[in-house]
């Protein structure tokens, strides 16, 4: 295997050597009170299991399936929030950005800016955040193989940024379905970047609902375990207090309740694989 890369977020060191980091949160920022509810609720658990945390939430979705759906605050009030939380919980934050012009002023805010899955490939996006100087997680397209994120990491590169960590999130099977290839996995790492493992959006039914995406989130734990085994950096959560009414992606999303069964198995499971010999095959 490649040597790894560390990629420094505030205080926290990420690498697929290292122990996991959680990016977990709320899919998008629904209001300044229910998003500093969840923040609350991830630092104490997170603290009490000695897991590295950085909050997630989105200030807009993009690309919903309606023109009616929920999209979030918006780039400054978001940002607000998510400046908010960083400083009330002393945690970093990630958000992601779907257009050039938003980079800079999110970057202002979001220690690690997020590339979508869907717009991973376009290139005056990627350089738009390459010259922010941010650490960046970028999302495989679904309709990407594995190895072709090595082409994103090189663009990113040669925009003058390094610190790429490369995100799993399912691959499209057929219509209205994913699918997470274990595979995937060790072909990113051997960029050296830092992997992640989303695994909530694996859990998408895309286009299961007459107006919005389904999800199977029943089989987040199976899911969560099949991922941390495969030696990786990091694992990407969004939970809610209530998933049937989260305005965004609520199939998908871990009941808040669960959370801290959840990571303690995901560290469980994160601890057992990185204490065996890790073995190579020729």
């Amino acid at each position: 295997m490649n040597a790894q890369n560390i990629i420094t977020v505030g205080k926290l060191s990420i690498s697929n050597d290292l122990p996991f980091t959680l990016f977990g949160g709320m899919n998008v920022l629904e209001s300044r009170e229910l998003a500093l509810e969840v923040a609350s609720a991830y630092k104490e658990i997170t603290d009490r299991l000695a897991i590295p945390f950085v909050f997630k939430a989105s200030f807009d979705k993009a690309n919903r399936s309606s023109v009616s759906s929920f999209r979030g605050p918006g780039l400054e009030k978001g940002c607000e929030i998510l400046a908010e939380i960083k400083e009330t919980f002393d945690v970093p934050v990630i958000s992601d950005i779907h257009e050039p012009f938003q980079a800079k002023s999110a970057a202002e805010v979001v220690d690690v800016l997020q590339l979508p899955a869907f717009l991973c490939r376009q290139t005056d996006l990627v350089v738009a955040m390459a010259e922010t100087g941010r650490p960046i997680n970028v999302k495989k397209a679904q309709f990407l193989a594995a190895h072709e994120m090595g082409h994103i990491v090189r663009k990113f590169e040669e925009a003058g940024n390094k610190q790429i960590l490369l995100c799993e999130r399912g691959s499209s099977f057929g219509y209205n379905n994913l699918v997470v290839d274990p595979l995937n996995f060790g072909i990113m790492k051997r960029t050296g970047c830092p992997v992640v493992f989303d695994v909530t959006h694996s859990l998408q039914i895309p286009g299961g609902r007459s107006d919005s995406a389904g999800g199977r989130r029943q089989a987040v734990f199976e899911l969560m375990l099949a991922g941390m085994s495969q030696r990786i950096g990091g694992l990407f959560l969004e939970s809610h207090p209530n998933p049937a009414e989260a305005k965004c992606d609520g199939p998908c999303a871990l009941p808040l309740d669960k959370l801290e069964l959840f990571l303690a198995q995901a560290k469980a499971m994160d601890d057992l694989v990185k204490n065996l010999p890790e073995i190579e095959v020729e």
